[in-house]
């Protein structure tokens, strides 16, 4: 949660989901050379469980797809259990897990298809 996030939002890296002038949550999507990195998500905390974080995620493949790639990839902390059995509800797979940063991680992907 160290970014700087103004350096994301120049870069056009971030997004911000607001719902009725009120910000519910934000995402940071990075191009990389063949696949797009989802490097942060989050909701806020009293809009969690509203399928805010849903909506997010369905953006972020849509703008993977959008830019021409075939795959998205993320990565979290090996503690959020809830996010990790989410994404693998949703289609990602882990590919390996890591420690970065003194974090232990566990990284993830996503193979997308136009039309999914």
């Amino acid at each position: 949660m160290n970014d700087d996030y103004a350096k994301r939002i120049a870069a056009r890296q971030m997004q911000v989901l607001v719902v009725d002038g009120a910000v519910m949550g934000c995402l940071v999507l990075i191009h990389n050379s063949d696949v797009m990195l989802l490097d942060n998500i989050a909701v806020a905390p009293a809009a969690q469980g509203m399928g805010y974080g849903r909506l997010l995620l369905n953006f972020a493949e849509q703008q993977t797809l959008a830019a021409g790639y075939g795959e998205i990839r993320l990565y979290t902390n090996a503690a959020m259990t809830q996010n990790i059995a989410l994404y693998s509800r949703l289609g990602y797979v882990e590919t390996h897990r890591a420690v970065e940063h003194g974090l232990h991680r566990v990284f993830m992907r996503k193979r997308l298809m136009a039309g999914e």
